[in-house]
């Protein structure tokens, strides 16, 4: 078989779903929880991941041909996917300004790291706590301080309204409570 038909290139991978970039000029602020959990991500990938698939990619390569060997082609695969995660991940964390909630001497306003309930027109009520652009998640209603519901609540008051930009237009919200809680209280 030619080595034209063997070579690997990495053309056939599917590139990774790239995190959000952050803005031109803006900081990576993160919560003390939000680093701790990108720092032990990374540990996890150098020390224990890596060399697994490294161990797992150099038997294959032993067993002979790899054209065909899917232990070989996956194992490549997956270290390559394993790498550019850790580049990521300590460029990301090279650039972080930890910012203590706990430390927040103004309770009164909207600022990073609160925990915020807010209502919307119709009186529902939800509750966002504002992190950081790599450690927002939805599901436990985390959202990005650069998000536009975390824009426009920042330096907000208990009992002010402000307006929102949705898809289906400009929304109003009042801010019913702040809080600011400490590190290891939120699970």
């Amino acid at each position: 078989m030619s080595k034209a038909f063997t070579k690997e290139t990495d053309e056939d991978d599917e590139e990774l779903e790239a995190p959000a970039p952050l803005p031109v000029g803006t900081k990576n602020y993160m919560t003390p929880k939000g680093y701790a959990r990108l720092r032990d991500e990374l540990q996890q990938l150098r020390r224990v991941e890596r060399p697994k698939v490294v161990e797992t990619v150099s038997w294959a390569a032993g067993n002979g041909d790899r054209s065909e060997n899917g232990d070989y082609i996956y194992g490549k695969k997956r270290l390559r996917e394993i790498d550019r995660r850790i580049r990521f991940l300590m460029k990301r964390l090279e650039i972080a300004e930890v910012v203590d909630p706990a430390q927040q001497k103004n309770h009164d306003k909207v600022f990073f790291g609160a925990t915020v309930t807010y209502a919307n027109s119709a009186g529902d009520e939800k509750t966002i706590r504002i992190v950081g652009v790599d450690e927002a998640d939805i599901d436990r209603n985390e959202v990005s301080w650069i998000s536009p519901i975390a824009r426009a609540l920042i330096k907000a008051e208990e009992g002010d309204t402000v307006e929102v930009k949705t898809p289906t237009g400009p929304e109003s919200i009042e801010v019913v409570k702040i809080d600011y809680k400490v590190a290891g209280d939120d699970a």
